[in-house]
């Protein structure tokens, strides 16, 4: 059977104004908070490790804004952009990764292991490829009772190193589960580039070994985001199986922690460098400012109510009860 194509995306007339003002604020605001997390991360008071997206805000927010509150997101240990992205709680997020009662599952996770259900993050896993299966298996419940709902799972490139990849793609495509695999290919399993893990072919010909449609987009381009998850979206609820969408991006920071590392030898200045200049936001910026969408005096009036939120949220955060020691085996199964 042949296996269908996916249409490339564009910049039609389709994306609203709104919309595009919407991905630049919501990028810049999942910027913001991390940057607040690195800026306040050697206080000590967050006892968890953090894994920053800055750099790759575009395809959390584009992949997240083409789904439904009903539709439910899988992610991963870099899973504040994810969360933030699914209309989650900035002040609850916050409280969790200081560890406290008022965080989304009450301060038990920290920074990998964000959830709220009621918003459709279902579960950050930092064990990699994990989302995968939970996703599949997710995907699978749906279809049986019915529901209209998709699944999206997030995993960076190393996770189609795993087994369990394979094992759900061919699942997935077997059953034609409504379900998108969305990979965030940020060239470094840590500190280790694609090139010496990987033979040199298209990650999406993986995919499409297993039967499924693939797509490679920029991945700092939140448009073509946007569009092409869209696309994939329709496909699964429209019962037509799942997707496999590729976006190429970058992270900034150290792989865990609030640091750059380009001193310690696995990725070059230039190369950061060359990166950096596509940032996503910047990329977005100039666009709506290009298209007449944007004035200095809206702009720095949104970016101050970010601020204000941001700061509120920390507050709250720093302020509110630790978790409380007596509870710590609530909700484990055994």
């Amino acid at each position: 059977m042949a296996i269908p194509d996916i249409k490339p995306p564009n910049t039609g007339p389709d994306v609203s104004s709104d919309l595009l003002l919407k991905f630049y604020f919501e990028m810049l605001r999942v910027r913001l908070v991390e940057e607040g997390i690195a800026d306040r991360y050697s206080e000590q008071e967050m006892r968890c490790p953090v894994h920053l997206s800055i750099g790759q805000e575009a395809v959390a927010v584009g992949a997240c804004q083409a789904l439904q509150p009903r539709d439910k997101v899988f992610s991963t240990h870099r899973c504040h952009a994810h969360y933030l992205a699914k209309a989650g709680d900035l002040k609850r997020m916050l409280a969790e990764i200081y560890g406290k009662a008022a965080g989304c599952i009450g301060g038990r996770g920290g920074s990998m292991h964000l959830m709220d259900p009621d918003k459709g993050m279902i579960a950050s896993i930092p064990l990699v490829g994990s989302s995968i299966p939970l996703a599949a298996g997710s995907a699978l419940a749906d279809q049986r009772t019915g529901s209209d709902r998709v699944t999206v799972a997030f995993f960076g490139d190393a996770a189609l190193e795993e087994g369990v990849f394979h094992e759900c793609g061919n699942f997935a495509a077997l059953r034609r589960l409504p379900v998108l695999f969305v990979c965030e290919n940020n060239l470094y399993s840590v500190y280790t580039h694609l090139d010496d893990r990987q033979p040199k072919r298209p990650l999406t010909e993986v995919a499409r070994a297993h039967g499924m449609p693939a797509l490679a987009g920029d991945g700092n381009d939140v448009v073509a985001v946007y569009q092409a998850t869209r696309e994939a979206v329709e496909r699964a609820r429209r019962g037509e199986g799942p997707t496999f969408l590729l976006f190429d991006t970058y992270r900034w920071r150290e792989h865990c922690g609030p640091n750059y590392d380009n001193d310690i030898g696995y990725r070059s200045e230039s190369e950061y460098l060359e990166w950096r200049e596509r940032c996503p936001i910047a990329h977005q910026r100039r666009l709506l400012f290009e298209a007449g969408l944007l004035d200095p005096d809206q702009e720095e009036a949104r970016i101050a109510k970010i601020r204000a939120e941001i700061d509120a949220a920390f507050a709250f955060a720093k302020s509110t009860p630790l978790a409380d020691p007596s509870q710590a085996s609530d909700h484990v199964y055994a």
